[in-house]
């Protein structure tokens, strides 16, 4: 068969979907400046989408720096990789300052996240090592594990009594081996919003030989008494042997980093491919996450009121009979019972008559059954955002459930069948 004729009879799990309206569900344009409401379809709505946690795509002063770098520098300089002539005085200061905000010995630059912890995996591994991973982490994580030559075992998900048996599993090859063992795990997940149980799996240090590997995302410049992450929050951020997070989440720019001890991180800057072949990060990005970095460590007023708008969210929730599952952090998931046209129709009911705008993840991503609304609260929203919030999503819960969804006719639930 032509391989292109093969794709278009096997479509991927998400491209299954590609036919509900697109540029509505998948693709979606959201129009107007960033933050707390903004244009979809052309009416304003109250977003829950942007991982802006602390505000800052559309702080004044980043605004002005991000400004004023681009007018200094220009998108171009420096040219060509950070190994050959893309090096610079700002991207060696942002290493050092990221290196002592989460208290690790030193930092490497990654110009994107996704790309940059594959490449960061596939760096510190080769056929001899085993990699153990929690089995509901990110795709990025999935795909760098996917570049491994060697064994590698998942464990289920924050289950520390399957972690345990992953890493025995590990250390009868290595010793057979002489490899080493990479564990991986996030200090925020994504989807769910709970935490890894870093505490716990750093315990099994004492009985195995691994190190250790943590994606904070999610947990970076949101959790721990200054926002160093995760592993601040649970007091284990120095037995963290490489600490991830990126850019895009917190610090609302472009970019990632990853942080250990100075011989390892030196190891990575030699030999991580993504970054060696790779033009450096442009200037202007670096010199707006010095000053976002800079917001992050000196106005902790910007995570208090982020916390105020979670707890008053996730709070309101529970309040009104909403499953949250085990979330611990920021990411407020919603799961409620119903099939994809259900699902497809509630959130089409949200955005069009209660002008709510946020993602819905449905079968595959999740059992057939099952649709999980997802909020991510940040520092610009308002309590009567969360008020208006509350009470949409108490009317369609309770429309779900009356079976409305599923009996809709109407010319829309025709549209999409």
């Amino acid at each position: 068969m032509d391989l292109f004729e093969k794709i278009q009879h096997e479509k991927s799990p998400l491209g299954q979907y590609s036919h509900y309206m697109h540029e509505y569900y998948f693709f979606p344009k959201l129009e107007g400046e960033l933050g707390n409401r903004m244009i979809f379809q052309g009416k304003e709505r109250v977003l829950w989408s942007l991982n802006n946690y602390l505000g800052l795509a559309n702080h004044p002063e980043v605004r002005k720096i991000d400004t004023e770098a681009a007018q200094k520098w220009g998108l171009a300089y420096p040219m060509g990789s950070r190994m050959m002539s893309g090096n610079s005085d700002l991207h060696n200061r942002l290493e050092a300052e990221l290196s002592a905000f989460v208290q690790k010995e030193d930092t490497i630059l990654l110009n994107y996240g996704y790309q940059g912890i594959m490449s960061a995996i596939e760096a510190l591994v080769d056929r001899h090592d085993v990699i153990v991973y929690d089995a509901e982490s990110h795709a990025c994580i999935v795909d760098g594990v996917r570049l491994h030559q060697g064994k590698r075992f998942a464990f289920v998900h924050n289950d520390i009594a399957s972690c345990e048996k992953s890493l025995q599993r590990a250390q009868a090859i290595t010793q057979e081996s002489k490899g080493g063992i990479l564990l991986i795990t996030e200090g925020v997940f994504g989807m769910g919003g709970d935490q890894g149980k870093l505490r716990e799996i750093v315990a099994l240090k004492k009985k195995y030989n691994f190190r250790m590997m943590v994606d904070d995302a999610h947990g970076f410049g949101t959790l721990g008494k200054t926002g160093a992450g995760a592993g601040e929050e649970q007091g284990v951020q120095d037995k963290i042997d490489l600490y991830f997070s990126t850019f895009a989440k917190s610090m609302a720019s472009i970019g990632a980093f990853m942080s250990g001890d100075k011989n390892i991180i030196t190891h990575l800057r030699y030999t991580c491919r993504s970054q060696i072949f790779a033009k450096s990060l442009p200037m202007p990005f670096v010199e707006g996450n010095l000053k976002r970095l800079e917001m992050l460590r000196n106005m902790p007023e910007l995570k208090t009121k982020l916390w105020e708008n979670v707890n008053a969210l996730q709070s309101g929730l529970r309040a009104k009979g909403f499953d949250l599952g085990e979330t611990n952090s920021c990411v407020t998931p919603v799961y409620l019972h119903g099939s994809v046209p259900e699902a497809v129709k509630l959130v089409y009911d949200l955005r069009e008559n209660y002008n709510i705008f946020c993602s819905v993840v449905i079968y595959p991503v999740i059992p057939k059954g099952q649709i999980l609304l997802r909020l991510i609260p940040t520092a610009a929203h308002t309590l009567d955002d969360i008020d208006v919030t509350l009470d949409a999503f108490a009317e369609v819960k309770e429309k779900l459930a009356k079976g409305i969804y599923a009996a809709d006719t109407s010319e829309f639930a025709e549209a999409i069948r």
